[in-house]
């Protein structure tokens, strides 16, 4: 079913289109708050949010083809409200988290853990648009670059050369020159 159509059904209160709906775009709602660096409970609670405006303004989406572009602007003013107002509260599943236990061997986990963390503080250092850029291009289900656009605010035709750039400072930065990346070799 094209996608207009979906957006017809479900405003028509077919269970079935919302339900594509939501498989359709979920991981683009939640890769848009992950760009944005939100906890995971403030990332449920924009993903949860853009749903609900879509099911308050379904009947009045004009263009339903761009459907994506409109929810991925809808979570990107979401994470753009909620950092404004900034979290007030720490959800007891952001506790759960921390309690994490890992049944790698400890040899193993601490060169993981080193290599992780390397590659987090080069990730670091790139610049806002690099990070929410890369951040939305490694989603399970990675958007269209309509919907990047969109959740980013950013040119389509800029979003391939902008990830070109950002991933090659990614791999100039000095402190990734010898890192293991789990399959024995060196980068």
């Amino acid at each position: 079913m094209e996608l207009a159509e979906l957006v017809q059904s479900a405003s028509e209160g077919d269970q079935a289109a919302w339900n594509a709906l939501v498989e359709r775009f979920n991981g683009l709602l939640w890769a848009t708050a992950r760009a944005h660096r939100l906890s995971p409970s403030d990332s449920a609670e924009v993903v949860q949010t853009t749903w609900l405006r879509l099911v308050e303004h379904l009947d009045r989406i004009r263009d339903r083809d761009r459907l994506g572009a409109w929810l991925a602007t809808t979570a990107r003013r979401e994470c753009l409200r909620l950092i404004r107002h900034g979290s007030r509260e720490f959800a007891a599943s952001d506790l759960a988290e921390l309690d994490g236990r890992s049944e790698t061997p400890v040899g193993t986990a601490i060169l993981f853990a080193e290599r992780d963390e390397a590659l987090w503080r080069a990730f670091s250092a790139l610049g806002e648009r690099c990070q929410a850029l890369l951040r939305l291009l490694i989603a399970d289900e990675p958007p269209s670059y309509e919907e990047i656009s969109a959740a980013l605010g950013m040119p389509i035709g800029a979003i391939g050369p902008t990830r070109q750039r950002c991933l090659e400072r990614l791999r100039r930065d000095p402190s990734l020159a010898d890192l293991s990346l789990g399959s024995g070799e060196a980068r």
